[in-house]
């Protein structure tokens, strides 16, 4: 795939343009610049810092987006061995928007279960642009049991725009394929580690979502309604986009902030897309401690914690009448 440019990064399409000119003309003159070619580098690397130091809502979901990003995949061919693909929900077909299989990571074997999206035409025909039909979560409610079963800890990897909402998926109960997963995701006896990855988008992002320990990457983004949804329903136009980014709080530091998630993984600079092989590494890092401290607890001590981490998500307050707002007697 050819390279691809968010509207922020021009800055530092220009300087990398001025460097490759800097270089050409060094060789081709015999010239030796070397200095200066240093100085522009290291100009690169602080414009490119100073540009996703202070990232907006809405141009960090274009991160989340962008169309080189590791996905799935990329992350199972990256930090594990032995990786052994399950297929099939046993009732319908085979969902490509999910994968999932037995893999080992650094030894310790784990059932890994990720939305997919494709790198082309094709492969986003074949995993519906990565969100999941009803078969989908059913598959991976299929492999989270048999984990389960084998007492295999469960790594799940979201990034997903939401789940299909065409007829398709009403007709194979949608609503109930993803309810069916949030309830019994709360009964496993293993750990479970949940990490957004890219897009965490609605009930298709929660369907494989609920675990003892969430983690989201730097640019990665999770929240109930895309910000289009969000802007076509509050302000009639999907223009205002930017706007119901910054409203919806759902860039990693407020998901932290609000309780939403446990930690944020580091990406490295310029977004996980920029060295992906470093960003699987960082992330395996994250999942291979975290594991090790969950497998600590009992099975019976992971439920509970589970199941209260959820419950006590969300704000909100009361206010009861003050003897000033009280009516008082004629």
């Amino acid at each position: 795939m050819p390279a691809y440019t968010l509207p922020f990064e021009k800055p530092i399409v220009e300087l990398e343009a001025k460097l490759k000119e800097l270089s050409s003309f060094s060789e081709t003159q015999n010239i030796d610049v070397s200095s200066e070619i240093d100085r522009m580098k290291e100009r690169i690397e602080d414009t490119k810092r100073d540009i996703y130091k202070n990232l907006t809502p809405w141009q960090k979901v274009q991160v989340a987006r962008h169309p080189l990003r590791p996905y799935t995949r990329d992350y199972i061919e990256l930090m594990t061995t032995h990786f052994e693909e399950l297929h099939g929900d046993r009732v319908h077909r085979d969902d490509r928007a999910i994968i999932g299989g037995f893999a080992e990571i650094d030894g310790q074997k784990v059932m890994i279960i990720g939305t997919q999206k494709g790198r082309d035409t094709k492969g986003n025909l074949e995993c519906n642009f990565g969100c999941a039909y009803p078969e989908g979560y059913r598959k991976a409610l299929r492999l989270m049991k048999l984990a389960d079963k084998f007492g295999l800890p469960i790594i799940t990897l979201i990034d997903t725009p939401g789940a299909f909402p065409g007829i398709e998926s009403e007709e194979r109960h949608i609503a109930e394929a993803i309810a069916v997963n949030l309830r019994e995701m709360f009964t496993f006896r293993v750990p479970v580690l949940i990490t957004i990855i890219g897009e965490g988008g609605s009930g298709g992002a929660l369907g494989i979502g609920v675990g003892d320990h969430v983690m989201i990457l730097e640019h990665a983004y999770y929240s109930v309604i895309s910000p289009e949804g969000c802007a076509a329903i509050l302000w009639k136009n999907r223009s205002f986009a930017d706007k119901a980014a910054e409203a919806l709080k759902l860039t990693a530091p407020d998901l932290l902030a609000s309780g939403l998630v446990d930690e944020i993984v580091p990406e490295p600079l310029g977004g996980a897309h920029n060295d992906r092989p470093e960003m699987a590494q960082t992330l395996k890092k994250h999942l291979l401690q975290n594991l090790k401290r969950l497998q600590k607890s009992s099975p019976e001590k992971l439920i509970e914690t589970r199941y209260q981490k959820f419950r006590a998500m969300g704000r909100f307050a009361e206010e009861t009448a003050t003897a000033a707002t009280a009516p008082t007697a004629s």
